[in-house]
């Protein structure tokens, strides 16, 4: 009976081991909120550093369109008001270890750019460009992504 026992528990450890949970979420941003922006780029990097820190494995996507696309330009000085500066300049700075050390992928919409003045070829190198945002949302929610949102 020992040796049963014995065996249940390094099977159920081994089964644990295998069976890592995956966090799979778009966080979809279309806020022109700088500080919310900001606090929400610094949310995403701590929520895979508490996934992480479990042993557990984060895959995450970022999808920016609306007001929330400033922060994906490298002239955003430019285009916020002088009192966004500082927040969105952190926000990038949040987004760019996402992306580039945790990789996240981050795509912005080409109609927001577009509508907010904003040229693609401006647009940080890490950040891919979609015809349509929502398209690439609708994909991740379709391949099992929870959706979670930044208004």
């Amino acid at each position: 009976m020992g040796i049963f026992r014995v065996m249940l528990v390094l099977f159920g450890l081994l089964t644990g081991i295998v069976q890592a949970e995956e966090y799979k979420a778009v966080f979809d941003c279309s806020s022109d909120n700088a500080d919310y922006i900001k606090s929400r780029m610094w949310l995403v990097g701590k929520t895979m550093d508490m996934i992480e820190k479990k042993g557990e494995k984060a895959v995450f996507a970022i999808t920016l369109h609306g007001g929330c696309v400033s922060m994906v330009s490298k002239e955003y000085e430019m285009i916020v008001p002088d009192e966004e500066v500082p927040q969105i300049k952190k926000a990038q700075e949040y987004l760019r270890v996402l992306a580039e050390k945790r990789g996240v992928k981050v795509i912005v919409c080409a109609m927001s750019l577009a509508s907010n003045a904003i040229e693609q070829k401006e647009v940080l190198p890490f950040v891919s460009i979609s015809p349509n945002s929502f398209i690439d949302t609708i994909g991740y929610q379709n391949r099992g992504y929870a959706l979670m949102t930044f208004k």
